[in-house]
């Protein structure tokens, strides 16, 4: 089925997630009269589709018939959404107000941006920012993704410090706004990575393209976070380090040398999770490792030779930073060089 046209398509993705869509989906209805919304259903086995049909008419319901996670799920769905901008919007997110103007405002500006994501607090603690996302994702060199707000579980206070508009290297799926063009142009999600890094992915072939990552902390939302699958699950650890290596491998033009540290880094990872007692956390790293090599021939490489050179790249060792040198917030990285 191919839907009408529409200068903005807001897609939410859901999961079984009936709980969620009766808290957050009346507000999202509230604030975004003027653009289409999509339910993307992954085979919820709860009411979440006829609670949506029922109390929301106007919301376009697409149902898949299996659980494709986030990147296969999305793809499919926006094959069908015809608009200008997606936005793609988990289901535990709390919009506000006038939540887009800002951020279509900027891509409208400037159409060389592709993605663009707004700053994204906790919905639990508001002034502080939220972990997936925050306010606004960089990268170092070993692919070891942090934020402005947040590096790894460390999260800051919000005070206003990120209330700028800047390029970044990726913006969190957690609400993602997307010119239709390029996310087609780019071939969407990797469906080999069913969740997890997914964005980041897609932020790393935008920059590839010559395609700008921005962030608009003039635009806010509120995310509960871990709504279809808790921090603290195993599955979610086994992703992120598999996911990682996956997108390593498909871009590092020095591999090799990046993958035996990156292994080096994960498996060091494991152990420490093992004497901290967490050891199905650690078995997921092992297992993320073997499945790496698994899974390494599917990806498409595109080996980006200057990938260090990119301004929101960082040059240090995050790891080394953050656990051995306690740097914890993102201003204390400045003087190590962003390039």
């Amino acid at each position: 089925m191919i839907h009408s046209k529409s200068e903005v398509a807001i897609v939410v993705l859901n999961f079984n997630g009936i709980a969620l869509l009766k808290r957050f989906l009346p507000t999202v209805v509230q604030y975004s009269k003027n653009h289409t919304i999509f339910l993307v259903d992954n085979a919820s086995t709860d009411a979440s589709v006829s609670y949506v049909q029922t109390h929301f008419p106007s919301i376009k319901c697409i149902v898949h018939e299996e659980n494709h996670g986030v990147s296969k799920a999305y793809n499919l769905a926006l094959e069908q959404i015809h608009a200008t901008y997606y936005v793609l919007l988990n289901n535990d997110v709390l919009v506000t107000e006038h939540w887009l103007q800002d951020m279509l405002f900027l891509m409208e500006e400037d159409k060389s941006i592709a993605l663009c994501q707004p700053k994204i607090c906790s919905l639990v603690a508001p002034n502080w920012f939220e972990y997936a996302g925050a306010a606004g994702g960089f990268i170092d060199v070993r692919g070891y993704p942090f934020c402005r707000g947040r590096i790894f579980n460390n999260l800051e206070q919000d005070t206003g410090q990120y209330n700028d508009k800047r390029a970044i290297f990726w913006a969190s799926g957690a609400c993602l706004l997307v010119r239709a063009r390029a996310f087609h142009a780019l071939g969407g999600f990797d469906p080999l990575f069913f969740a997890h890094f997914d964005e980041i992915d897609l932020c790393w072939r935008a920059h590839l393209f010559n395609w700008k990552v921005y962030y608009c902390g003039s635009s806010t939302v509120y995310h509960l976070g871990g709504g279809s699958l808790p921090y603290t699950h195993t599955y979610k650890t086994y992703l992120n380090f598999r996911n990682r290596a996956l997108m390593l491998h498909k871009y590092h033009s020095f591999f090799f040398c990046t993958c035996m540290e990156r292994f080096f880094w994960d498996v060091l990872a494991a152990f420490r999770m093992c004497l901290l007692g967490k050891f199905a956390h650690g078995w997921a790293i092992i297992k993320a490792q073997l499945d790496f090599f698994k899974l390494r021939k599917q990806c498409k490489t595109y080996y980006m030779h200057r990938f260090y050179l990119l301004p929101t790249v960082y040059t240090g060792n995050m790891v080394i930073d953050f656990f051995i040198k306690k740097k914890r917030r993102f201003s204390e990285l400045l003087p190590k060089r962003f390039t």
